[in-house]
């Protein structure tokens, strides 16, 4: 399909969702708030690609909203202000949706930032998998700089990608945090000198995983999400009750049957989901 804000290619069984507006800064206009979650859905749904690259065009990766969503949306200024307010929250659930799907998705999610990194790319960022920068990025939660509070997904999740400390001294500031010191912290996992070096390595990561069990990789992100949002004790719970429905010998045998033969494994993908059933 093509789209409005993104070029989507699925190679080696590895998508790669790239941001394709980079004579804007790729914003984030209307039309990014609806492809997103349609093309992660999509890829995730149909099973096939075991890992999904997401990366940007152009100098930065993203200035975040575009104004324009700002200034577009149905006309409430006539109604009663609960009922405003009620549609204003309703809106807010919606955008957060199409960041939460990152989370949700069976797959991994690397995000790969070159350049500015700024208000909803931070909230974007933080509910993928991995991050991976170019070492002249940097984050920034504009939010607090435009007299707003960041209300898309950075707050749950940032203080999990980083300590507490920093992450409040970034919402409360708007300072940028530069690359070096991203990575310094944890929120990146390794920087690279240009964006070719960036995808290349990003890339390899993602074929690296796709190469194991989609099963075992999709079951290592549902107890990592889990463990971060329940007790330990839950947790081990939770694992526990995964085990026993989705521990399946075949994709064991597979691995050391394929180790003996000196060969690369050959697993089979993720069943696709039937949504309207």
């Amino acid at each position: 399909m093509a789209y409005e804000c993104f070029n989507v290619e699925i190679k080696d069984k590895v998508a790669h969702v790239q941001l394709s507006r980079p004579q804007a800064m790729n914003s984030m206009t209307r039309g990014f708030w609806r492809e997103l979650p349609q093309i992660v859905r999509s890829i995730d749904r149909e099973g096939t690609a075991r890992a999904i690259v997401l990366s940007s065009t152009g100098k930065h990766f993203t200035a975040g909203m575009d104004l324009s969503v700002f200034a577009s949306g149905p006309d409430l200024s006539s109604k009663e202000p609960g009922r405003a307010r009620a549609n204003l929250m309703r809106l807010v659930l919606r955008l957060q949706q199409t960041f939460s799907c990152l989370d949700e998705a069976r797959v991994p999610i690397l995000a790969a930032v070159q350049g500015g990194c700024i208000g909803g790319g931070v909230d974007m960022v933080s509910a993928c998998d991995m991050r991976y920068a170019t070492r002249d990025a940097f984050f920034c939660i504009q939010e607090i700089n435009i007299g707003m509070t960041a209300d898309v997904g950075t707050f749950p999740r940032l203080g999990y990608c980083m300590p507490q400390g920093l992450a409040r001294e970034l919402a409360y500031t708007g300072r940028r945090l530069k690359a070096g010191e991203a990575a310094a912290c944890g929120f990146v996992n390794a920087l690279f000198d240009d964006h070719a070096e960036l995808l290349d390595a990003v890339t390899g990561i993602a074929v690296d995983i796709a190469r194991r069990s989609p099963l075992a990789v999709w079951g290592s992100k549902e107890m990592l999400n889990y463990g971060r949002d329940h007790t330990i004790a839950d947790s081990l719970r939770q694992i526990a009750v995964w085990q026993t429905g989705m521990f399946q010998p075949a994709d064991m045998k597979e691995a050391f049957v394929a180790k003996s033969e000196g060969r690369e494994p050959a697993f089979e993908d993720l069943a696709a989901i039937d949504e309207e059933f």
